[in-house]
């Protein structure tokens, strides 16, 4: 005999009244609803159905036919466009690392200087986010040619964006004793910051960095298909000549590149972040440790939200260099700066290897001129006024459907690979591995192999974006169940509750806020991906965006605008919906 619960009597005394909800989430349920409405609404509108899905199975088999045998380019090939499309990458996201301290400075509430300081913080986070990374590497090819260097450019300034806004929210958490001892000490407000607030932030930073870095690699592909060099730029010119044969071995390479750099990664926040961090937004989820040693099981954490980020620096070399003035050589701090003179010596190496292409600021004053002739003032003729409405609908409407669909799918994944409700370890283990698998296809390559399945237009974008998600949305799901508080879970367990009862009951709705904030993160990021994704045919506003960055500048820069201010628009929404959940 079973117990009969239900999530509304959890944490309740017999005959006790529950609360009624409050005002805020009242509205921000009607949002969500919505929001969900709009969602359904889109994945009507972008023609995908499931005779179009099934026919593409059956042309899936045909095509590899005609695609096989591979012909794979040559060892040295492989190599140097593998090191060059790394080199991009390096030098981007440290770039975009590097500009991102002072915007996370000023966008940060308990650093900015000023009200306006901290306007402007979060006004270039949003902006540079906002600006589609391939359309951005089309202006600087126009400034400096096309090559490395535009590339480069591309992802640093685009970067910007999402390590900004994911350190600001990390140095608003902070613990504010150590700064508050430092200003009872005299300090200025630099002293408080670079010896209070930073080294508590350095961990999240790190593993911030590190994210950003994988997500840069698989951007990097995109690239290639505006002149960008490297796996990218060869994967395209096989495509526009339609030679498969020689097209999806670099697919293949891509793809395997991508998992192995996913694992390195993981392996290094492992080491660096000696603590697990247990926070319920996107920054914290990014910062959260797999770590060895002690607390590393299911649920665990390192105590109260404000101080798991001052935590993690003290339970690593980096955090315990910045809290004492002079360090012991032991082995930990051996590993550390090996690590860092690495990671100095690869950047350089990256740096050096980026500079032999054709791009470079010879004439960039000269070119900047000129681009900007072509780009001001912004233009869009009214018979095209149309046109861009229905592009930019379709583009809101792939976002949307493909968040969807992730959702779906993720909750699967999510709830299988999450470790306090997974039926067994082989289950956890084999959803977790999935999970990599899915993160390590670019959703260009899914686009483009959805296009040849399907045809052009937004159902291949749609398709390739859900996909994309479930990778993400999955491993940030799993991490919110595993980090809930387990003391209902074990009151339930104790009163004979079975493991769906403990889930719906428990365990889901203290996750829920979590699930909610990484969906409309996920929903955020497919407008721009969908706006990119539209300049390999994938429908949307991409298609005109890439025909007016070759034939007309003034329209591309309309049109850009045009796709900040959706962006803009989500990203309020989204801001508006996680402050009325919190």
């Amino acid at each position: 005999m079973t117990a009969t619960i239900t999530p509304a009597r959890v944490g309740a005394r017999p005959g006790e009244k529950l609360p009624l909800p409050s005002r805020n989430a009242l509205t921000a349920a009607a949002l969500l609803l919505a929001l969900l409405g709009v969602a359904l609404w889109s994945l009507s509108g972008v023609g995908l159905s499931w005779q179009q899905v099934t026919r593409g199975i059956e042309y899936a088999g045909s095509f590899l036919a005609r695609a096989v045998p591979f012909v794979w380019p040559t060892l040295p090939e492989i190599l140097w466009l593998s090191a060059l499309t790394l080199a991009i990458v390096f030098c981007g996201t440290a770039m975009a690392a590097i500009l991102s301290i002072p915007v996370a400075y000023l966008a940060a509430r308990n650093t900015t200087p000023t009200r306006w300081g901290g306007a402007l913080g979060r006004f270039l986070g949003v902006a540079t986010r906002a600006a589609p990374d391939a359309i951005m590497a089309m202006i600087f090819a126009m400034v400096i040619g096309q090559g490395a260097l535009a590339g480069v450019l591309a992802l640093g300034i685009h970067s910007v964006g999402m390590i900004s806004k994911l350190t600001a929210d990390a140095i608003e958490q902070v613990p504010e004793g150590p700064r508050l001892a430092l200003r009872a000490a005299g300090a200025t407000k630099s002293q408080e910051f670079w010896g209070a607030v930073w080294p508590q932030v350095l961990p999240a930073f790190i593993a911030i960095v590190l994210h950003r870095a994988d997500i840069n690699l698989r951007v990097s592909v995109i690239l290639g298909f505006v002149g960008v060099a490297g796996l990218g730029h060869q994967l395209s010119i096989a495509m526009q000549t339609l030679n498969y044969r020689e097209a999806l071995p670099f697919a293949i390479i891509i793809f395997v590149l991508c998992v192995a750099f996913e694992i390195v990664s993981a392996l290094i926040r492992r080491f660096l972040l000696g603590a697990p961090v247990a926070r319920r937004t996107l920054a914290h989820r990014l910062v959260r440790a797999l770590p060895g040693g002690a607390g590393a099981g299911a649920g665990s954490g390192a105590g109260e939200a404000a101080g798991a980020v001052g935590a993690a620096a003290e339970g690593n070399s980096f955090g315990r260099a910045a809290f004492a003035g002079r360090v012991p050589w032991t082995a930990d701090r051996l590993k550390s700066s090996a690590l860092l003179w690495g990671t100095a010596t690869l950047l350089g190496a990256s740096i050096a290897l980026a500079a032999t292409q054709e791009s470079s600021f010879a004439n960039f004053w000269k070119n900047l001129g000129i681009a900007a002739s072509r780009l001001w003032p912004p233009s869009l003729p009214p018979a095209k006024w149309e046109a861009t409405a229905i592009a930019l609908t379709e583009t809101v409407q792939i976002a949307f459907a493909a968040t969807l669909l992730a959702l779906a799918g993720s909750l699967i994944l999510g709830v299988f690979s999450a470790r306090n409700v997974a039926p067994s370890p082989a289950v956890r283990g084999a959803s977790r591995f999935l999970l990599v698998v899915i993160r390590g296809l670019p959703e260009l390559l899914l686009a483009l192999f959805f296009i040849i399945l399907t045809g052009l237009g937004p159902g291949a974008a749609v398709l390739a974006l859900a996909i994309g998600g479930v990778g993400l949305l999955g491993k940030l799901f799993a991490d919110s169940i595993e980090e809930v508080d387990r003391g209902p879970e074990r009151a339930l367990h104790a009163v004979g509750a079975t493991r769906t009862q403990v889930f719906t009951a428990a365990t889901f709705p203290q996750a829920t806020p979590a699930l909610v904030g990484h969906t409309l993160y996920l929903l955020d990021t497919n407008i721009r991906s969908a706006t990119v994704l539209g300049i390999v045919g994938g429908g949307g506003i991409g298609y005109m965006l890439s025909s007016a960055a070759r034939i007309n500048q003034h329209e591309l820069l309309a049109l850009l605008l045009c796709v900040l201010v959706i962006v803009f628009a989500v990203e309020g929404l989204a801001s508006w919906i996680r402050r009325l959940i919190a």
